[in-house]
């Protein structure tokens, strides 16, 4: 029925000069059908994930970690300028999702995902805490890459 009231529309359009004449459009969801059928998507494809090699990149963000630790304890003003060119840098890494996470002062327990390295015994301390991060924890887009490593002191035990 479709068909032929498609045939009835194109004659009438012959009536009148090609340039006033009006073209037809398929409805929508013959269109729809039509590309689904040939495999083909409505939108354009999904832009690939890039590729990173996630050690690089593990290693890099550890590195730029280190180098920003130590400028911090430098007293001059040539290393608090290249401290905030670290920053700025760490800063876009983390908008593009590479997220380094120091562990310094955390408080610690068995099940956190750290690589522990060394426990020292401290008398006065309540609880476990982390006193030195040796190699900090690094996320790509949510997932880490890179397992940190941590010293950990914790109380005496009686």
């Amino acid at each position: 029925m479709k068909a032929l009231e498609s045939l009835t529309a194109h004659v009438r359009q012959l009536r009148y000069p090609r340039a006033l004449r009006i073209l037809a459009v398929p409805p929508l969801g013959l269109e729809l059908e039509t590309l689904l059928r040939a495999g083909v998507s409505a939108g354009p494809p999904p832009p690939a994930a890039p590729h990173f090699d996630e050690q690089l990149l593990a290693g890099a963000a550890t590195n730029l970690w280190r180098a920003q630790r130590r400028l911090a304890r430098g007293d001059g003003a040539r290393d608090r300028q290249t401290g905030r060119y670290l920053l700025t840098c760490r800063e876009a890494l983390a908008e593009a999702g590479l997220v380094v996470q120091d562990h310094d002062g955390d408080a610690y327990h068995p099940g956190r995902s750290l690589e522990v390295l060394a426990f020292q015994l401290e008398p006065g301390r309540s609880a476990e805490v982390v006193v030195e991060t040796v190699r900090p924890t690094v996320y790509l887009l949510d997932r880490r890459i890179q397992m940190g490593q941590v010293i950990v002191a914790g109380p005496e035990q009686e």
